[in-house]
């Protein structure tokens, strides 16, 4: 993967977009109620499930676009900066691991499109491109954000 200029630039977002986050915290809280932040314990990114036809929909993304994968990390859990990491290494390959980027506040970054569950909370409302919110009732799957996104590249 190689960057360039001539390309639009996307950011796609991890939990609840790409892995399954909620649904991870839900089952771990219905497992053990007494657990208040299962998503500090240890493993818990990496063993996060993909998000339905996420893996495949950001490989098309990464061949139109100048793809990157932005999460905003647990900082009440380190591990989750190096467990992030590794779920990019164990679903799409080593070479995203290049093009991910974990910050705390996604506004600082520049581009044309972030695909983001969220439309604030970690500077989303900063971001200065065009915010397509999976999720919502425009782009409830990844089939209406590829819809969307590909025309657009």
């Amino acid at each position: 993967m190689t960057v360039s200029s001539s390309k639009k630039t996307c950011f796609v977002d991890m939990d609840d977009v790409m892995c399954d986050f909620l649904g991870a915290y839900q089952k771990a809280i219905e497992h053990n109620p007494a657990m208040t932040f299962p998503q500090a314990e240890h493993g818990f990114f990496r063993r996060l499930p993909e998000v339905e036809g996420a893996v495949d929909a950001v490989k098309t993304l990464a061949q139109t676009f100048d793809l990157w994968i932005l999460s905003a990390p647990s900082v009440f859990n380190p591990m989750s900066y190096t467990e992030k990491r590794v779920w990019v290494e164990e679903h799409l390959g080593f070479n995203f691991c290049e093009r991910l980027i974990l910050s705390c506040n996604k506004g600082f970054m520049k581009g044309d499109f972030l695909v983001d569950d969220r439309v604030r909370g970690h500077g989303q409302e900063l971001f200065e491109g065009e915010i397509v919110q999976f999720g919502s009732a425009s782009f409830p799957s990844w089939d209406e954000v590829l819809r969307y996104l590909l025309p657009r590249a």
